[in-house]
């Protein structure tokens, strides 16, 4: 590895080359659950895109298998909300950008292995912090 992947202490960088940011910790994301969204070889979903997530994204998943606003106690989820940020899979997000329902994006904190299935263009013209 390059120290771009690993989670657990290894460099991670953003799409933009700086260190990655948080994307949130209310409610606690990534796939580490570290509040940011790292990744590691383990990671199969690539949960590499922090979005600020819409209802209507939340419906999109929905429809598309991955119910992300219905709480799951068991596993200390309490379900996202509108306006709620949170690490999604690049390939949900692409999806969505597909269907025209792509949610907003805080560049910072989206991992640059994102980059691997999206443009940095399209990226941009979802983010909130450009």
């Amino acid at each position: 590895m390059d120290g771009s992947y690993g989670g657990g202490g290894s460099a991670q960088l953003n799409v933009l080359g700086s260190p990655l940011a948080t994307c949130s910790v209310q409610p606690l994301t990534g796939y580490f659950r570290t509040g940011c969204c790292e990744t590691a070889a383990d990671d199969f979903g690539s949960h590499t895109v922090c979005a600020q997530v819409t209802a209507e994204f939340l419906a999109f998943s929905k429809a598309r298998g991955n119910d992300l606003g219905t709480p799951m106690p068991a596993y200390g989820f309490d379900g996202l909300k509108p306006g709620d940020r949170w690490c999604l899979c690049v390939t949900r997000w692409k999806e969505a950008l597909d269907a025209g329902m792509a949610p907003r994006v805080v560049l910072a904190a989206t991992h640059r292995a994102a980059l691997s299935v999206v443009t940095l263009e399209q990226l941009m013209a979802h983010a909130i912090d450009a």
